[in-house]
């Protein structure tokens, strides 16, 4: 039986550095995955939260809350690098110089819009990967279709040993 030549797995830098062709990508476990682009529902739903938490954020001198296509390596050998819909670093762990490239540190807060074509399993990893990298808190934000409305499906902390239906 023949031997399949291993392939090379991606590391953050090269994702960095890759050239800019319009397409959302993130690397998990050193694969590449393209997305497509979002919804309506999905841009209106993580802008009016991306407003309101990065209002509150602000007013009370919290930290610094960052839109989706921000990468954060969460993983290393094979590289993870995540670009959540929304994050919030609080400002006692925010960096003083904001990195060139990815960010290297895990975020305190982990908002993640389900777009239409995201499956269970899409979000579950995601979740998963979040937790493991040592986020304390991850929303995952899923669209009412018969109300037109959004709900926060998990809003409280979940712990790396408390994953109730999340693994």
């Amino acid at each position: 039986m023949p031997v399949l030549p291993k392939r090379k797995l991606m590391t953050a830098e090269e994702l960095y550095w890759l050239p800019y062709d319009e397409k959302r990508q993130e690397l998990v476990k050193g694969e590449l995955r393209e997305m497509p682009p979002a919804s309506g529902r999905h841009g209106i739903y993580s802008g009016t939260l991306h407003v309101y938490l990065g209002y509150y954020v602000l007013t009370h001198k919290l930290g610094r809350v960052f839109s989706a296509e921000t990468g954060f390596t969460i993983a290393r050998e094979p590289d993870t690098v995540r670009a959540p819909d929304i994050v919030f670093i609080s400002q006692k762990r925010l960096p003083a110089l904001l990195p060139d490239g990815y960010f290297e540190l895990v975020p305190d807060l982990v908002v993640e819009v389900v777009s239409p074509n995201d499956t269970a399993r899409k979000v579950r990893e995601k979740v998963n990967d979040w937790l493991d990298a040592g986020v304390r808190l991850v929303w995952v934000v899923d669209y009412l279709p018969k109300t037109d409305d959004y709900r926060i499906l998990f809003p409280t902390a979940v712990s790396r040993t408390d994953r109730r239906g999340y693994t």
